[in-house]
């Protein structure tokens, strides 16, 4: 079974080495989807919506909100942006798919691979 929680943040960013409108300073309100798989425990559950909405917000949204992700992320893609939330999330929880929507109509998905 695969369970999603959803958030949003917003943060600054800027693209280098990039010709276009996005490589000046812009901002955005993400929206992020983490699912986790799993089997239904005894609980009636894969996993609480609690634990995972605190897991993330701990380990994520709280270090990306309202900030320039330039500082943390050096080339701010979505992609890049993706790939740094699931290595951030990856040891506590059993991901199996992010989603990172940086405007309403483009998104990066990265799902578990049978490799990793």
């Amino acid at each position: 079974m695969l369970i999603t929680k959803e958030f949003r943040f917003d943060a600054a960013h800027q693209l280098l080495n990039y010709n276009g409108p996005c490589a000046n300073l812009h901002g955005h309100t993400y929206k992020l989807q983490v699912s986790v798989a799993g089997i239904v425990q005894k609980s009636g559950m894969v996993m609480d919506f609690g634990d995972l909405k605190n897991i993330v917000n701990e380990k994520v949204i709280s270090k990306l909100d309202h900030t320039f992700i330039n500082k943390i992320i050096i080339q701010s893609t979505a992609e890049n942006i993706t790939l740094w939330i699931w290595n951030q999330l990856e040891e506590f929880l059993p991901l199996q798919k992010i989603t990172l929507w940086e405007t309403p109509t483009s998104f990066v998905e990265y799902v578990k691979s049978e490799n990793k």
